[in-house]
């Protein structure tokens, strides 16, 4: 079959799930990875077909599509900050909004040396590996509470040839970390339950609750945590950085204040949305 007509054929199926742009990207992504080619290449060459096999092989990736399943977890990999990650049921898939807090650290410490980074609740290790592979100075921490999470962090680590220490642990029943950063950050579960209502079905069925949702009554409740560790982990002048529930930017300035941190700053993603938040311990 030429490729252009499977591609009407694909766009069409999936334009009652999905608007006509988005079941396009979908296309192309799918191009990419199965055949290396782009958009360009197919105008270029219109003549282009799919085997039978290769047929039989986009169809079951379409099926899975009109079923909602993120095409990140079809595929296994995702891209962020200019990097490929392996992605599965038990991580996050990354999203553009976190690669601007990335952004957010490393251009606040781009020209700094010998700098130790911890980032908290790291699942597939984008945060991390984005940092340790642009702060070539930098030695980098994570945790995550999931073994199977720091599993898939460790590979793409590896793939991305970056060195990140990776730890097993519950941040909400600990202590102390044992050893001073310079910064800490962290996109921590956040959306509250009572928000679920808006939230696609790609991400409620096939994304992991255990990295997304918090209880309503208590929404901060790791903010709240990762806070005090900075408090007693941080190095002095150290830097906290969160990704935040887009609805509670003033409740996070409130916290980050009663917990003494300087310096607050209260950022906006690309939509339009309270997302960042930083502090300094002094």
């Amino acid at each position: 079959m030429l490729a252009k007509e499977y591609r009407n054929n694909f766009i069409k199926k999936l334009t009652p799930i999905y608007d006509v742009l988005e079941a396009e990207s979908f296309f192309y992504i799918i191009l990419e990875d199965f055949h290396q080619m782009k958009r360009i290449d197919l105008a270029l060459n219109t003549t282009f077909e799919f085997s039978d096999s290769e047929v039989e092989k986009w169809n079951s990736v379409l099926e899975q599509l009109v079923n909602q399943i993120p095409i990140q977890y079809i595929l296994g990999n995702a891209h962020f900050y200019g990097l490929e990650f392996e992605v599965n049921e038990n991580t996050l898939i990354p999203r553009p909004e976190t690669e601007e807090l990335v952004e957010w650290i490393i251009k606040q410490n781009e020209f700094s040396d010998r700098i130790k980074i911890l980032d908290i609740g790291t699942g597939s290790g984008c945060i991390a590996i984005s940092l340790a592979k642009n702060l070539p100075n930098a030695k980098v921490f994570a945790i995550d509470v999931s073994k199977k999470a720091l599993e898939t962090a460790k590979r793409n680590a590896s793939k991305n040839k970056v060195e990140v220490t990776f730890l097993l642990k519950n941040i909400l029943e600990t202590e102390d970390l044992e050893q001073h950063f310079d910064i800490i950050v962290s996109n921590p579960p956040y959306v509250r339950n009572l928000e679920m209502v808006e939230i696609k079905k790609n991400v409620l069925e096939f994304e992991p609750h255990l990295a997304l949702f918090v209880e309503d009554n208590d929404a901060l409740v790791f903010y709240r945590k990762i806070s005090e560790l900075a408090q007693k982990n941080l190095s002095d002048n150290g830097q906290l950085y969160f990704e935040i529930n887009q609805y509670l930017g003033s409740e996070m300035i409130d916290l980050l204040e009663l917990k003494n941190f300087q310096n607050i700053e209260l950022r906006k993603d690309i939509y339009d949305n309270d997302r960042m938040i930083f502090g300094r311990k002094v």
